[in-house]
């Protein structure tokens, strides 16, 4: 029997142009792999359609999403309201294959009694309410903060209002799920690891790289936080080759960078440049005070780069605390910056990184295991 899914996705998955869109994107050819018929609904927001998509989907479908005033609720969160949409419900409607909802953003049928009886799965890439305080607490506009702290508490009042209205969700790290568990009391609840590229696999690179890094969105207050953060407590104190490498910094971020002569911004890279800078690099430097969904950024230099230093936060309840060398402070970042630099990447520390992620992080294995779990075998 032909197996039949709905996915709605709060944004059309391809390009993959940042971490969030890895888990919507990558799981498209691995759930296609087994069969299955997959009926995607996406909601444009300043990108376009993407044929790509066709190649892994039964059908593609593309909705508006609604912008200022027009999304305003007074008791739903922006990020649900924006993308309420009566054409989407209505295809769904025509049928009764199970509905997979990507994000708390996508979950608005959750409280629409046609959908009652529905097979109904949400993924969850985020505590959303947890996220947006720390949007909030790391934004330098007075407007956005306002705008940010509004949306947690709408968030966590309605992340609480459906907890039990859909079949299953789906977390992308073990601390989202207990929090799930414990907070929110939701019992049906499980651990699903993100879908990754089948390109990256744990490959034995040359023992030495050139220099620190860390790659990710800057325009991302959290991302541009976090950099500042190591500018001024980290790479102030030490002189030893430091890399930042991403989207769209500001440019003031820029100016703080270029006051350091060891240090230098690689501005809007192309995936392949991104890639091969991770692959050049003997230290990767992984900071944020977010401790919202799995950072891509983490997983992406364990498996393609050397040395990992990371803060607590990062790595909490990711399963990945084994891979890391963890930094409790700034001194501590400057100690173990210092000694791993000179500290070649041994075929040991490949081998243990490849027992652990390619075990975890197996797209194959997790698609079945999404599967028993929709149709129940």
């Amino acid at each position: 029997m032909e197996k039949h899914l709905h996915i709605i996705d709060f944004t059309v998955p391809y390009p993959v142009t940042h971490g969030g869109l890895f888990d919507l994107f990558y799981k498209l050819p691995a759930l296609q792999q087994q069969g299955v018929q997959i009926h995607l609904h996406c909601f444009l927001y300043n990108n376009l359609a993407q044929q790509m998509l066709n190649q892994y989907c039964h059908s593609v479908h593309y909705y508006p999403r609604l912008t200022g005033h027009q999304a305003l609720s007074i008791n739903l969160p922006y990020i649900v309201s924006s993308r309420i949409n009566e054409t989407l419900l209505q295809n769904l409607l025509q049928n009764d294959y199970p509905i997979l909802m990507e994000g708390i953003h996508t979950t608005y049928l959750l409280k629409d009694k046609r959908f009652r009886d529905r097979k109904k799965f949400v993924r969850i890439h985020n505590v959303e309410h947890l996220y947006y305080q720390d949007l909030a607490k790391t934004s330098s506009s007075y407007f956005k903060k306002i705008y940010y702290f509004r949306e947690s508490g709408l968030l966590k009042k309605y992340e609480a209002s459906v907890v039990h209205e859909a079949t299953a969700f789906w977390g992308v790290t073990h601390k989202d799920v207990q929090f799930f568990r414990n907070h929110l009391h939701c019992n049906t609840v499980d651990y699903l690891p993100v879908y990754l590229p089948e390109t990256w696999k744990v490959k034995p690179l040359t023992p030495i790289g050139s220099y620190c890094l860390y790659q990710g969105d800057l325009s991302v207050a959290i991302n541009e936080q976090a950099v500042l953060w190591l500018l001024e407590n980290v790479f102030s104190k030490i002189t030893i080759p430091f890399v930042v490498a991403g989207k769209n910094p500001s440019s003031m971020l820029q100016s703080k960078i270029y006051q350091y002569n060891h240090c230098c911004l690689v501005n809007n890279p192309s995936e392949k440049e991104m890639q091969d800078m991770i692959a050049k690099a003997h230290i990767h430097v992984i900071y944020a005070e977010s401790e919202a969904g799995i950072k891509l950024k983490l997983l992406n230099a364990l498996f393609n780069g050397r040395h990992c230093i990371a803060n607590a936060t990062c790595v909490k309840g990711s399963g990945l605390e084994t891979l890391c060398h963890i930094a409790a402070d700034a001194a501590d970042f400057c100690y173990t910056i210092s000694n791993l630099f000179n500290t070649p990447f041994k075929e040991d520390c490949s081998q243990m990184r490849k027992s652990v992620l390619e075990k975890m992080f197996n797209n194959t294995q997790n698609a079945q295991q999404q599967l028993a779990w929709i149709w129940g075998k």
